[in-house]
């Protein structure tokens, strides 16, 4: 049974990652200047190459990669320091936010030197960007069901299938996907692996979803006779279930996972303050930033098991699961409390972010794992089932 005490162990960054939060600070207020709640609200679906480039000239654009790859040479708690106050600023991280998060550590985790070579140097200067290539209609969360499939034509691989939920797809160079390579879907995770595909190939359709607040960061991409090289594989062929559950600890374990709802949070705070706020309004505000000091406390135990070269999936499971049921409650919590005091709503920048994050927070529990998943690794996890 997973020892939860061991595994959630209080922690802070230490004080060389500390260190680094003024040059940070200090960039992000030249570089963005002040911005309102519902822009900053958008932080890691606002898609914008120019930002991520200057971000990367920082040398902050992989920065846990190894400096001879082209990255910082950073720690997991460098990393964590730096994504914070991104966030907290609302800046604009989506272009390079999974290759920075994910696809340069996997590949740096388990590609070949070779794609380690053409790869890592490029995320790091913000000239390629990645998306994740796991979901799939009629199968949703549960990647064991991939259908997706491709097989051997002499020295190319040919894929068909598809993907969906694929954020900002149709803005990526690369794609990392699970495929089944052998087997059926019946086997589950056997017989799967992962492929890095030039989203550019012939045979690859990506087409926009737009969700219920207007924006299209969401895609479902088809994969018709797509003719991938033989160096398109990832690590080892039938070894994507392990790899792909190493990378989802990389996406589940960041604040990313517990600050999506921050810029709508922050606005609260600043309002009520001025609105003189009712003890009734003050006492939810205390539940909820005591919520996201444990959380935070949690991203940071897990982030030091990164540090120190596990893979807590599990761990990481547990805070994601609880992260996103605090994103959402956020936005739930405040538009009632709005509801019974009426004359809290004559801020119209409050107006607009609680209308932003209420629309965009049902994604919350579905991006990096759906509710039901999670609970179901959890339970293993514990020994429970």
């Amino acid at each position: 049974m997973l020892d939860l005490l061991h595994s959630f162990a209080l922690v802070s960054p230490p004080p060389a990652a500390e260190a680094l939060r003024p040059r940070i600070k200090a960039f992000l207020t030249e570089r963005l200047g002040k911005i309102p709640a519902d822009i900053r609200a958008r932080s890691w679906t606002g898609f914008d190459a120019e930002f991520s480039r200057d971000l990367a000239n920082q040398g902050w654009v992989g920065f846990t990669v190894p400096k001879d790859y082209g990255g910082g040479g950073g720690s997991a708690f460098d990393r964590f320091v730096l994504v914070e106050e991104l966030l907290l600023a609302g800046a604009p991280v989506a272009a390079h936010w999974i290759g920075d998060r994910q696809s340069g550590p996997l590949l740096l985790r388990y590609g070949t030197e070779s794609q380690r070579r053409f790869f890592l140097p490029r995320i790091c200067r913000g000239e390629i960007f990645f998306c994740i290539g796991m979901s799939e209609p009629n199968a949703g969360s549960d990647l064991a069901g991939v259908r997706t499939r491709a097989v051997r034509d002499g020295d190319f691989w040919i894929m068909n299938g598809s993907k969906i939920w694929t954020t900002h797809a149709q803005k990526s160079h690369y794609m990392i996907a699970l495929v089944r390579t052998s087997g059926g879907a019946s086997e589950r995770q056997k017989g799967l692996s992962q492929f890095v595909i030039d989203l550019t190939l012939p045979g690859v359709d990506i087409r926009p979803i737009v969700d219920l607040a207007g924006d299209a960061h969401f895609s479902e991409v088809f994969f018709q006779d797509v003719r991938l090289p033989s160096d398109a594989l990832v690590g080892e062929e039938g070894a994507g279930w392990a790899q792909v559950n190493a990378e989802l600890a990389f996406e589940r374990s960041g604040p990313e996972r517990i600050y999506s709802s921050i810029a709508l949070l922050d606005h609260w705070v600043k309002h009520l303050r001025r609105a003189k706020a009712s003890s009734a309004a003050t006492r939810q505000v205390g539940m909820l930033m005591a919520r996201l000091a444990t959380l935070r406390q949690m991203s940071l135990a897990v982030t030091a098991r990164l540090a120190s070269g596990e893979s807590p999936l599990v761990e990481a499971a547990i805070l994601k699961d609880l992260g996103t049921q605090f994103e959402q409650d956020v936005p739930s919590i405040i538009g009632d409390t709005v509801a019974d005091d009426p004359r809290l709503i004559a801020d119209q920048e409050l107006v607009r972010t609680l209308a932003y994050v209420s629309l965009i927070s049902p994604t919350y529990s579905l991006r990096g794992g759906a509710r039901e998943i999670l609970r179901g690794m959890i339970a293993r996890g514990l020994g429970l089932r």
